[in-house]
């Protein structure tokens, strides 16, 4: 979702999580993507690109740790069609959502590309950010997978990982980085569906120039 951040073959970031003063959507999606295993892992959903894009980022960090000077990375997010449409109708997320955050190695030269970045086909890690309320305390859950072509059953984070306590203190949208996805911001702002953390950072960063 998170917007996530990747390091390596593991992922390192977020996609989001607010302490949100927002509406709770009580809708649900039509069909449900997410899976587990009897011990309670995340079934990989393989057909993940098909769902809809959000936004890719490129090589973001949210600490002023020093740059990877190495490599260059993309991050890709989608989320599945039907809580996508809810979103739309309402600003924010309900029941079963997955974002899926995929990482991408950045790549400078290749074929006729002379300047400039391009995603390479190598896939450095990918990550999933779930809503699913009957099961986590806070109701989001971070489940990191593999890199590669195929990926088996990933566990949850526990829900006082980085990513879940990055996710609740600077998410904009019921623990999401919508903040970050341009497609999306509008909804939340149309439908007051900010939380007051969020908004509460932005008054002080806005004050702070």
């Amino acid at each position: 979702m998170s917007r996530l951040r990747i390091v390596s073959v593991t992922l390192a970031g977020a996609v989001a999580v607010g302490l949100a003063a927002s509406p709770v959507s009580h809708a649900q999606p039509a069909a449900a993507a997410l899976t587990y295993t009897a011990d309670g892992k995340m079934v990989f959903p393989k057909d993940y690109r098909t769902w809809v894009y959000l936004s890719s980022g490129m090589d973001m960090a949210y600490t002023d740790s020093p740059a990877m000077a190495d490599h260059h990375m993309f991050d890709n997010v989608f989320v599945n069609r039907e809580a996508y449409e809810v979103y739309q109708q309402t600003g924010t997320w309900p029941d079963k959502t997955i974002f899926m955050l995929e990482a991408r190695m950045g790549q400078d030269r290749g074929s006729i590309n002379k300047k400039g970045l391009f995603q390479a086909p190598l896939v450095m890690g990918r990550e999933a950010h779930v809503k699913d309320t009957a099961r986590f305390k806070s109701g989001w859950a971070f489940f990191p997978f593999n890199g590669g072509s195929a990926s088996g059953p990933a566990q949850a984070l526990p829900q006082t990982s980085q990513c879940n306590v990055c996710h609740e203190k600077h998410g904009a949208v019921d623990t999401t980085f919508v903040q970050f996805y341009p497609t999306l911001i509008g909804k939340a702002q149309e439908m007051k569906t900010m939380s007051a953390a969020y908004l509460a950072e932005e008054k002080g960063a806005a004050g702070a120039k």
